[in-house]
């Protein structure tokens, strides 16, 4: 494997988040009493959900995409798969650029990120049952519209997310832990480039679905591991085949994996909610959960929880506050 770009240093790092606050400022990390006194930790969460997007994808696709529209003059557009945050990020990003983009989505998909998707000038298109059948279309489509196919895992898009870890380690200082969302891997991958990159010991914990275990099952075997389903409610971690790149990464930078259910998922952003009134996402609220299921392993210590984005649908956030009103 081709480790060019994945062994980023700190100075292309900072190239990168250049590209990316010519369209967006830093996001906040904050540090909430509530949540500190509920996980009876020292905990900083940060705020992807505040992007322009309201999801970390964004990076990743402003970076890529500016780099391509710089050495790709003739480029006509970009296709890609997604549940919702990567799409939208590419959405953005083209139009930034200048390029066209077509975002293949699964069939069931979060209408409010579709709708996101179109606003942000996107053609939509719907195919497959899950993601997976929606990448295997778009491969064979790219090639006959002629478009650019970016995958759900590219070097560029994890050197672009990887500036969210940047900026935590420069709030924050050193950390204990970090517990991160995996989907297909660059969210975490970025978080341990960057943590290696500043010679820091901070661990790093993914945290998926036990729905969707599929980069959980494949840590403990020390192997690509694939599902033949990812039916969670938490789409951003909704993977079933994990990338092998990602998956190098993971197995040798990442602390451990943890599975959170349906249940601690929708509790997790029930807390979000209460104490800190902010919107998580189902794939933002997992690392929540992770911490909870280990809040006596982590009692007193300095915590990073990555929400990764705000993107809950309505129905979704339905449940949530019904539970709220349950549990309270």
């Amino acid at each position: 494997m081709d480790d060019g770009m994945l062994n980023a240093t700190i100075a292309e790092l900072d190239a990168s988040r250049a590209i990316v606050y010519r369209h967006m400022n830093a996001t906040p990390t904050y540090n909430w009493p509530l949540l500190c006194q509920r996980t009876g930790c020292d905990i900083w969460v940060k705020h992807e959900n505040h992007t322009p997007v309201g999801a970390f994808k964004v990076r990743g696709g402003l970076v890529y995409l500016s780099g391509l529209r710089a050495t790709q003059p003739d480029l006509k557009g970009v296709i890609s798969a997604t549940r919702g945050n990567h799409g939208q990020s590419l959405a953005f990003a083209a139009n930034k650029v200048g390029l066209e983009a077509v975002i293949i989505v699964p069939k069931g998909n979060c209408p409010d990120k579709n709708a996101a998707i179109k606003a942000l000038g996107a053609e939509l298109i719907i195919h497959g049952e899950d993601f997976q059948e929606a990448l295997e279309y778009t491969q064979g489509l790219a090639q006959e519209r002629g478009l650019f196919m970016i995958g759900p895992f590219e070097k560029p898009l994890m050197r672009g997310v990887g500036t969210y870890a940047l900026e935590l380690f420069e709030q924050v200082g050193k950390l204990d832990a970090v517990y991160v969302p995996i989907g297909m891997g660059s969210g975490i991958c970025g978080l341990i480039k960057v943590r290696d990159a500043l010679d820091l010991k901070t661990e790093i914990i993914g945290v998926v679905s036990e729905n969707a275990p599929a980069y959980a099952l494949s840590f403990e075997k020390g192997e690509v591991v694939e599902t033949e389903t990812a039916n969670t409610l938490a789409d951003g971690v909704a993977c079933r085949v994990p990338s092998p790149e990602a998956f190098e990464i993971i197995k040798d930078g990442a602390a451990r994996i943890l599975r959170v259910s349906e249940d601690e998922i929708l509790d997790a952003m029930g807390m979000y909610f209460t104490d800190t009134h902010n919107l998580a996402e189902g794939a933002a609220a997992t690392p929540l959960a992770g911490l909870m299921q280990e809040k006596d392993k982590q009692a007193g210590k300095k915590i990073g929880l990555i929400l990764s984005g705000g993107n809950a649908d309505r129905a979704t956030f339905a449940k949530v506050l019904a539970r709220i009103g349950k549990n309270t």
